[in-house]
């Protein structure tokens, strides 16, 4: 085993950094560093948190830590930031607002830049998860960048998504317009002691009733699990049925994070029934291959195609003799 995993799997946290850069860069020789990896993962929880910029995700993401280090749990943060246009990595915002954690032996950092990547992760960022995993942390945080409705792709490789609002960030119903809330696990408004937080509650509520309309029999997908709700009159909620709770924090003053924590639990404990944990990773595994495959197939796509034909089809686009589908027809066409 490569002496960098087992000082990782020790315990070792300059291990754990120059791994994390590995990822980061796809440096030659992760592959078989992330396949020893690989057998020790799986145990950490591993809690997503997303939503709009200037809701408040860094300073609930450093609470929801502090809250888990005084029940005795280890904790590592995954903040995502934007690529910085100079140099190319993380600008480092979130760090400055998680600088309380700093000096906590159970707690660990890491901004990573997105580069480009529009889903609200950085493309190495299932890749850190592991790493960190297989360091031996019981909860691992995400926070995702904060572009807003393009953020989905943190369902697909947390276990519990945290959907985070706010009041006064637009009319009564901002919040049903944006996307992202369609994959929320858990609802938090926070900065719940400013005006407005009643509205921001009464929206999100009744966006889950119109998800849930009680005069008919429904088909919920959810994580892209398809899940039948019977219910007659009233709503009656299946018993195998998650709905998102809302839970109302101002983590800033540290209210309500005892609520939230209470709630992720209730979600652990309801993805433990039914082998719906099962599931879940089963569908997340499946598309990480249909990524990755996609991503291996197109390096070796363009390695066989000639440097000269790019800068041909892109000349007879412009010059209008082609469309860019017949282009890419013409392009394939070229590949021995």
């Amino acid at each position: 085993m490569n002496d960098q995993v087992e000082q990782l799997l020790g315990g070792n946290r300059r291990a754990l950094a120059r791994l994390l850069t590995a990822v980061e860069n796809q440096v030659v020789g992760l592959g078989e560093i992330l396949s020893d990896i690989f057998p020790h993962t799986g145990r950490a929880w591993v809690i997503g948190v997303t939503g709009a910029p200037g809701t408040g995700k860094s300073t609930l993401v450093t609470a929801l830590a502090k809250a888990y280090r005084a029940l005795g749990k280890t904790v590592a943060i995954i903040a995502v930031d934007p690529t910085s246009p100079f140099s190319g990595g993380a600008i480092l915002g979130d760090r400055i607002r998680m600088r309380d954690l700093s000096g906590d032996s159970g707690v660990f950092i890491r901004s990573m830049a997105t580069r480009g990547n529009l889903g609200g992760l950085s493309r190495a960022t299932r890749d850190a998860i592991r790493v960190m995993d297989a360091a031996g942390f019981d909860i691992i945080i995400v926070e995702t960048v904060g572009a807003g409705q393009s953020e989905v792709d943190i369902a697909l490789a947390a276990k519990t998504t945290l959907v985070v609002d706010a009041p006064g960030l637009g009319d009564d119903v901002q919040a049903i317009k944006a996307g992202i809330l369609e994959i929320a696990d858990i609802l938090v408004v926070n900065k719940a002691d400013r005006p407005g937080a009643k509205n921001t509650v009464r929206s999100l509520k009744t966006m889950l009733e119109l998800g849930h309309p009680g005069s008919r029999s429904q088909v919920v997908a959810h994580h892209g699990q398809l899940l039948q709700v019977e219910s007659k009159g009233e709503v009656e909620h299946h018993e195998e049925m998650w709905i998102p709770p809302i839970v109302e924090t101002a983590a800033s003053e540290g209210k309500g994070i005892d609520e939230l924590i209470e709630s992720i639990n209730r979600h652990i404990h309801f993805l433990a029934n039914d082998e719906a944990l099962v599931k879940l990773e089963s569908q997340q595994i499946e598309i990480e291959l249909y990524d990755r495959l996609r991503d291996a197939l197109m390096a070796q796509l363009l390695q066989k195609i000639p440097g000269n034909v790019f800068a041909d089809v892109i000349g007879r686009i412009q010059a209008r003799e082609i469309d860019p589908e017949s282009a890419v027809e013409a392009v394939l066409a070229k590949v021995p």
